[in-house]
Parts: C-alpha cells; sequence; structure tokens
C-alpha cells in the first residue's frame, strides 16, 4: 500500500471543466536546486503553479491538491487534440535538479512511490496506458522533463504507460544512423495518430516534436532525427494501441 502523503496544501488550483473525464497522467520533474525549494514555489500563490503531487528523493509524497480539481501544471499544452490539458489530467513532480541545475537519474525510493502511487490513480480513473505521459510529450516546444533518464520502460513493464519492444531488425548500433522508410509527411501522421501536436493543430516543428518522442521511447539517442529506429519504436507504439 502506498505511503499516506503528506499534505501541503498549494492554493493554486481550480474546478475542473463540467463532464471533463481524468485520463491523463503527466510526470515532470522539479527542475529546482532542493526539493523545498521546488515545493514552496508550488504551494505559492504568486507563482500561479501547482501539481497534484510531489515525490522527493527519499520516496516520500506529498500531496498538494484534490484529485478532483484542477492543478496548474502542464501549461501551454495539446495532446490528441485536447488544450486543456490540465483539465483532465492528474499531475505528479519528482524532485530532480533537472536539465538546468545538474540532472541526475531518480533515485530507486521515488520510482518505487510513484509505481505505488500510479497504480492508485489508475484504479480511481479511466486513464488509458497511452495518456501516461511526460510533461515534454505534451508541451515539447517548451519542456524537457522528465527527461530521458527517465526509465518509463520499467514503468511500462510495472502495468503504467506503454513502451514498445524493440522492432525486428531495427539498428541497435549506437554510432549508426539509417534513413527511415517513410517520407516526413507519412513519420508526422504517425506521431500525430498517437497524440502528439504537429502543424496546423500546433505550430511545433517536426524535429522538435522528434525530439520529445526519443526522450519517452528512445532515450539512447536523442537528436530529433527520424532515423530507423525511432521510425520502429514508433510503429510498434501504434500497434499496442490498435
Amino acid at each position: 500500500m502506498t505511503s499516506k502523503p503528506v499534505m501541503r496544501p498549494s492554493p493554486n488550483h481550480d474546478a475542473r471543466p463540467p463532464g471533463a473525464p481524468i485520463d491523463m497522467l503527466i510526470l515532470h520533474y522539479t527542475g529546482m536546486r532542493t526539493a523545498e525549494e521546488a515545493l514552496e514555489r508550488l504551494c505559492d500563490p504568486a507563482a500561479k503553479v501547482s501539481s497534484h503531487y510531489t515525490i522527493d528523493r527519499d520516496g516520500r509524497i506529498y500531496q498538494h491538491v484534490d484529485e478532483e480539481r484542477r492543478a496548474r501544471h502542464a501549461g501551454v499544452s495539446w495532446w490528441a487534440g485536447e488544450r486543456d490539458v490540465n483539465g483532465r489530467s492528474i499531475g505528479i513532480e519528482l524532485v530532480n535538479p533537472g536539465h538546468e541545475f545538474g540532472y541526475v537519474p531518480f533515485s530507486d525510493a521515488q520510482l518505487g512511490a510513484l509505481t505505488e502511487l500510479a497504480h492508485t490513480i489508475l484504479a480511481r480513473h479511466p486513464i488509458p496506458a497511452k495518456n501516461v505521459l511526460g510533461h515534454s510529450d505534451v508541451a515539447p516546444a517548451r519542456k524537457t522533463d522528465p527527461g530521458e533518464l527517465f526509465p518509463w520502460r520499467a514503468l511500462a513493464e510495472s502495468g503504467i504507460g506503454l513502451f514498445p519492444a524493440e522492432a525486428a531488425g531495427s539498428s541497435r548500433e549506437s554510432g549508426r544512423i539509417r534513413a527511415r522508410s517513410t517520407g516526413e509527411d507519412a513519420f508526422a501522421e504517425m506521431l500525430k495518430r498517437h497524440g502528439y501536436g504537429l502543424p496546423p493543430d500546433v505550430d511545433v516543428p517536426l524535429s522538435t516534436v522528434t525530439t520529445a518522442f526519443q526522450r519517452h521511447f528512445r532515450s539512447e539517442r536523442v537528436d530529433g532525427i527520424a532515423d530507423e529506429q525511432t521510425e520502429a519504436r514508433l510503429r510498434a507504439l501504434l500497434s499496442l494501441c490498435e
């Protein structure tokens, strides 16, 4: 059973849109130097930001906003046609200094607490596996969290989210890039089928969205180049959703 969260209320929340389902789980890193600095910001009315939960590196869980309320964690974002991601999601922050202040691997205690908490959230809300996302998935032009060190594959293996198996015949050679088989337009359409925002819906370059996809599903090389392995992962992912 998940440890009972420590209540650290934030004033930064409001009502969800009437009738909106809670069908997304968005994971973040705090991107601040210390846990206390992050907690203070998430609870500061002047900051106007919040999340539902924060998980410290020792596994301690803080709850800031009731799940039935809309927290302010995703900002300007888009997923599968939905622009009010906050209105339909639960946000979890993981304490980590992030790319700006010295990105480090997430701790075992932190990931264990996340796994338990996420299972309880999924038991309460109809969140499909494809909607367990990173902040960079829904806001690729602005955000990089939780980043390429986040263990998405392990999380999926624990029953939270999706992660594709390695496609047969795709290159595993770290020093070699093989061209994808599809054209740029076809690759973009596959990304859109999964849920990513691209023109004309969202004004974000394809390379930026490709980078976000790689942070989540092909962290071995995050360069915005849609090579053979990136395409293979995307095709395998789409097949899991069919």
